[in-house]
């Protein structure tokens, strides 16, 4: 390929900042080239088709919004179904609870009926761990453990809350910042859709049919490393648009960034219905696994998931991030922190350089507010 200036707009990264990017130049007439050193488009909201199964590979992702504009966007591009997140976790003690964290949750937990019993219960663990607090010398919670106590008392921490955030974070809850679960959705009604937003849900057919329909109209390129002709890159493009690792792009001048990142285990089943719910967490240290995704449930609805005999299950074990694995989770403490701000410093003077999406702003996103920062840039 000719490094002649072809491109209004280069593209680094095939994900959902970079495809929302690239349709909406399209729609602008601009020229864009997509590249992606993965072999597919999509980033992490890749499905990978199997047994006839849209196979979330890179963790589950459901939609959700009250961006009446954004959701009207994605839905233009492909209808989106009416999958709703109702999460369940498994115990130590072995029980099932609904989350988040509402009148299922504490009748399961206290047999507790109306909310005025749920209060009270919540009001005496919560009472107890500030009085613990507070006979140490702790006027204010320290770490995540003091601040969850003083949130949602005991119980409920003990069992659903602890051996979960430990797995996932690899410290012990002692060791973690308080603010990480500074604001717990506590709920007096008998409610388990997790989100509050107006609109969520999965496209229909899957997230692959999302990408498609974005990146209509542009040149794609994948199993394409940026890093290994950089100068070539950019020179074929008035514009790039970079959706890596800031301080990859960088040269790692201020040191590393890191992440915490997550390992799948995926197996097919002979069982039409393996555990009856997208999303089960399992909450007790024993366990190695945090969740298991059974992916079928996130497209198919009540008896119809006995219409395919088979089913697909992932085990995600949340692991701390090494070279050459997947970057998911930013970790934003105070260390990493510094060292990203240099580098947005630097960002900031570039020009004919755009930084957008996880990687790029060390943040983590969900999806919808990817493509409002997006909708915004063009704005």
């Amino acid at each position: 390929m000719s490094t002649t200036k072809h491109y209004d707009y280069i593209i680094v990264g095939a994900g959902l900042f970079g495809a929302t990017f690239a349709h909406l130049a399209t729609k602008k007439r601009k020229k864009c080239l997509v590249i992606d050193k993965r072999d597919h488009t999509g980033g992490n909201i890749y499905c990978e088709n199997i047994e006839g199964i849209n196979v979330h590979k890179y963790g589950a992702h459901i939609f959700h919004t009250s961006d009446k504009e954004v959701w009207d966007f994605v839905n233009s591009i492909v209808p989106f179904n009416r999958y709703t997140n109702c999460p369940v976790a498994q115990a130590p003690n072995g029980c099932l609870y609904n989350l988040p964290f509402n009148m299922n949750t504490f009748y399961q937990m206290w047999g507790v009926k109306t909310p005025e019993e749920a209060r009270q219960k919540l009001d005496e663990q919560r009472q107890e761990a500030i009085a613990k607090m507070k006979a140490e010398g702790i006027s204010e919670p320290l770490n995540l453990e003091d601040q969850a106590l003083a949130l949602i008392g005991k119980d409920i921490y003990e069992q659903l809350i602890k051996g979960y955030t430990e797995k996932q974070w690899g410290r012990p809850c002692s060791e973690l910042p308080a603010f990480i679960i500074r604001r717990l959705p506590v709920r007096m009604v008998f409610d388990n859709n997790y989100f509050n937003d107006s609109y969520q849900g999965i496209p229909i057919g899957g997230y692959n049919k999302l990408i498609e329909g974005l990146l209509e109209g542009s040149d794609v390129m994948l199993g394409v490393d940026f890093f290994d002709d950089r100068e070539k890159w950019m020179g074929m493009a008035d514009k790039v648009v970079f959706t890596g690792k800031i301080d990859e792009f960088y040269g790692y001048r201020f040191g590393k960034l890191e992440y915490r990142t997550v390992r799948f285990e995926t197996e097919r089943l002979d069982n039409p219905n393996y555990q009856g719910n997208a999303v089960v967490n399992y909450t007790s240290a024993d366990v190695p696994f945090t969740r298991i995704i059974e992916h079928k449930h996130f497209e198919t609805f009540g008896n119809a998931v006995y219409e395919n005999p088979k089913t697909v299950i992932s085990r995600e074990y949340s692991t701390e991030w090494e070279d050459g694995m997947e970057p998911f989770y930013p970790v934003n403490d105070a260390r990493n922190q510094t060292i990203y701000e240099q580098y947005r410093a630097l960002a900031e003077h570039e020009k004919n350089i755009i930084f957008g999406g996880r990687l790029a702003e060390y943040k983590y996103y969900d999806m919808a507010p990817i493509i409002a920062k997006v909708f915004e840039l063009f704005r």
